[in-house]
């Protein structure tokens, strides 16, 4: 082991934290009104009288933002704490499926799988991880019989005051980032890096937010107003929820 580099964490978000930010803008320029309108609940907006285009794009493209950033950045962050851990303890990006990092520590061989926050799935997708953690400690002790495996749910914010899980642990917050780097105070430290270039990347993505915007609001408008401006709901709801094609 090694002490983290808080230099080397900088240099890294510096240099990577342009992938996110680009990431986001691709999936707001790839997005689809049509999509979008499949997968909300044209009654909610109804029943919340919702009355102009506007309101409902926003809704629905904001909804698509919040859900779609959650994902990137959480595997962005899935790389910045590989990339630390591999400074600190030598780890690496695993190739066993549903693994994300290996390394040896004290005597173990942990096996990592990394999430965003505390409560990200639901009972089956945490059975499905369990299953993933065994599969890898069978995986890994047909070539080392002799390798003793932690299994790890690590979680970058957040805080679980349970770790042990039977079988495996659970590291969120502070905890995870002290696993993996040994500093306790590191999941203070990458705050600061973390806001590199953020304004102007940021002003990047709301011309391009806004751009989306005016364009479904009037591809909206066009499909699902009638000619007074009023929402036409029968046919929203249609188009969401009908057997046939419009």
């Amino acid at each position: 082991m090694k002490p983290v580099n808080l230099n080397d964490v900088s240099s890294y978000v510096e240099q990577h934290i342009g992938v996110f930010h680009q990431k986001r803008i691709q999936s707001i320029d790839s997005l689809k009104l049509t999509d979008v309108l499949k997968r909300k609940n044209p009654y909610l907006f109804k029943a919340k009288n919702v009355l102009t285009s506007e309101q409902i794009v926003k809704t629905l493209v904001d909804a698509h933002i919040s859900s779609n950033e959650e994902t990137i950045f959480g595997d962005w962050l899935e790389g910045l704490a590989i990339f630390i851990n591999g400074q600190v303890y030598g780890g690496w990006k695993s190739g066993i499926t549903g693994i994300d990092l290996e390394f040896d520590m004290e005597g173990f061989r942990h096996i990592v799988t990394i999430k965003s926050g505390p409560n990200w799935g639901n009972s089956s997708q945490i059975q499905k991880m369990k299953d993933d953690f065994k599969t890898a400690q069978k995986a890994l002790r047909t070539s080392n019989s002799n390798l003793v495996i932690k299994a790890i749910n690590g979680c970058c914010y957040g805080r679980d005051n349970k770790p042990d899980k039977g079988d495996y642990f659970k590291y969120c917050g502070q905890k995870f980032w002290e696993f993996i780097s040994g500093n306790d105070q590191l999941y203070l430290e990458i705050i600061e890096p973390l806001g590199h270039k953020a304004k102007e990347r940021n002003d990047e993505f709301q011309a391009s937010y806004a751009q989306m915007i005016n364009k479904f609001t009037r591809t909206f408008a066009n499909n699902f107003c009638k000619e007074n401006g009023d929402i036409d709901w029968e046919r929203l709801v249609e188009f969401n929820s009908s057997i046939y094609k419009l």
